[in-house]
C-alpha cells in the first residue's frame, strides 16, 4: 500500500524588513494529491506561489485557499493565486456579512447597517478582494470558523464565530469600538523595544508569561491537521488567546497536541508578543533535556532583513521543547513526510542562542 505523505513549503516573502506568510501544502498519495495554500504574502510572493505550485507540485489547481486574517502581508498575494490558478474552495472571514449582529459594538451612533458593511469592506480590503475575486470566478467561498473541516485531514480550531464577531470592533482598521478592548493577556506596550541583551541558558528561559497581541492577529485561523498520525499546526499571527482556545478545542476532542505534533508554524514571524512558556507547554510540549533528539519541526517566516523577527527568545523556546527550527528569511523552506523532493538541500537550522533580547 502506498503510504500517504505531505510536503509543506514556506515561500520567502520580501527582501527587506517587512515580514509575511505564504505557505503551500501538498498531501496524499501519488496521483491523488490535494493542494492547499495558506496565506499569500505580498503580490510578489503570490507570484512565487503560483510558480512553485506549477513547478514542484506539477499542477495548476489549488483545492483549498485559506486567508488566515486580513493583513496585507497575508492576504494580497492570494489575489494573484486566484487570478492565475484554478481554485476549488476559498476560505476567508467575511465580517461585512454580519452588520446587524455586530453593529452594537461600534461607538459612532451615526453608522448605519449599510454603511458599516461598506466600511468593513474598505477597512479589510484585501480579505474582501479574496472573496470578491473568488465569487466572480464561481469559486465557493466559506468561512474558517472553529469546527469547519477543510478537506479530509484539516480542521479549524480557532477562532469561533462568536468570539470573532465579538472582537471585530477592536481591529486596528475598523471603526472605533464602543468599549475599550479587554484582553485576557497582560501586556505592557506593543511598542516596547528590547532594552538590552540578556544571557539565557537551556535551563533558564526568559520568555515572559505576560504577552498580548492585537485582536487582528488573534483572529487568525488556527488550523490543525493529522496526516499518517502526524499532527500539523498552522497558526498565522495568532496570539496566546487564540492558541489557548485552539488547545482547548483539541483537548475537548480527545487530542493532546504535544503527543501528536510533528510540524508547527511559529506564529507572527516569531514575535515575543504571541507566545508564553505556559502556552508553548500546552501546544508544543514540555521542555526537554539539553541534547535531546528533535521530535518535531517548527518553521517561521520573516523578512530577509528583519532585525526584530524572529526573536531569539522565541526560537530558543521552541528548541527547548524538542523542535528543529528553521526560518524562511530570504530563503524558501521545505518540510516533508514520505514526499522527498530531488534537488533541494537541507535548510540551515537556527541555533540555540546564549544571548537574547531583554
Amino acid at each position: 500500500m502506498t503510504p500517504i505523505g505531505y510536503e509543506i513549503d514556506f515561500i520567502k516573502v520580501g527582501d527587506g524588513e517587512r515580514s509575511g506568510d505564504a505557505i503551500a501544502v501538498r498531501y496524499g498519495i501519488p496521483g491523488a494529491c490535494k493542494v492547499m495554500v495558506i496565506d499569500g504574502g505580498s503580490k510578489e510572493s503570490g507570484e512565487a506561489l503560483v510558480t512553485h505550485i506549477r513547478t514542484h507540485y506539477n499542477t495548476s489547481h489549488v483545492d483549498f485557499l485559506i486567508n488566515t486574517h486580513p493583513d496585507i502581508d497575508h492576504a494580497s498575494g492570494l489575489e494573484v493565486v486566484l487570478e492565475n490558478l484554478t481554485v476549488g474552495e476559498a476560505w476567508v472571514h467575511q465580517p461585512w456579512n454580519y452588520p446587524e449582529r455586530i453593529h452594537h459594538w461600534f461607538a459612532d451612533g451615526r453608522i448605519t447597517i449599510d454603511s458599516l458593511q461598506d466600511r468593513l469592506q474598505d477597512a479589510l480590503y484585501h480579505a474582501y478582494r479574496v472573496e470578491e475575486i473568488a465569487k466572480k470566478k464561481g469559486i465557493p467561498v466559506k468561512e474558517p470558523f472553529t469546527g469547519a473541516r477543510i478537506g479530509d485531514h484539516f480542521v479549524v480550531v480557532s477562532p469561533s464565530r462568536e468570539w470573532y464577531l465579538e472582537i471585530i470592533a477592536h481591529f486596528e482598521k475598523t471603526p472605533e469600538a464602543k468599549t475599550p478592548a479587554v484582553q485576557e493577556g497582560f501586556l505592557k506596550s506593543l511598542l516596547e523595544k528590547a532594552k538590552a541583551w540578556v544571557d539565557e541558558h537551556w535551563n533558564i528561559e526568559t520568555l515572559g508569561e505576560q504577552c498580548e497581541t492585537s485582536y487582528d492577529n488573534e483572529s487568525s485561523v488556527v488550523l490543525y491537521g493529522n496526516i499518517d498520525g502526524r499532527g500539523i499546526l498552522f497558526t498565522g499571527d495568532a496570539g496566546a488567546q487564540a492558541l489557548t482556545r485552539a488547545a482547548h478545542v483539541l483537548e475537548a476532542s480527545g487530542i493532546h497536541l504535544p503527543s501528536t505534533l510533528k510540524f508547527v508554524q511559529i506564529p507572527h514571524h516569531g514575535s515575543r508578543h504571541n507566545v508564553s512558556p505556559s502556552v508553548l507547554d500546552r501546544i508544543v510540549g514540555p521542555r526537554v533535556a539539553a541534547g535531546s533528539a528533535n521530535t518535531k519541526t517548527a518553521f517561521v517566516s520573516a523578512g530577509a532583513k528583519s532585525e526584530t523577527h524572529p526573536r531569539r527568545v522565541v526560537t530558543n523556546a521552541f528548541k527547548r521543547r524538542g523542535a528543529w527550527v528553521g526560518a524562511a528569511k530570504g530563503i524558501a523552506l521545505h518540510h516533508h513526510h514520505n514526499m522527498p523532493r530531488q534537488g533541494w538541500s537541507a535548510a540551515p537550522e537556527i541555533p540555540f542562542y546564549d544571548s537574547v533580547e531583554g
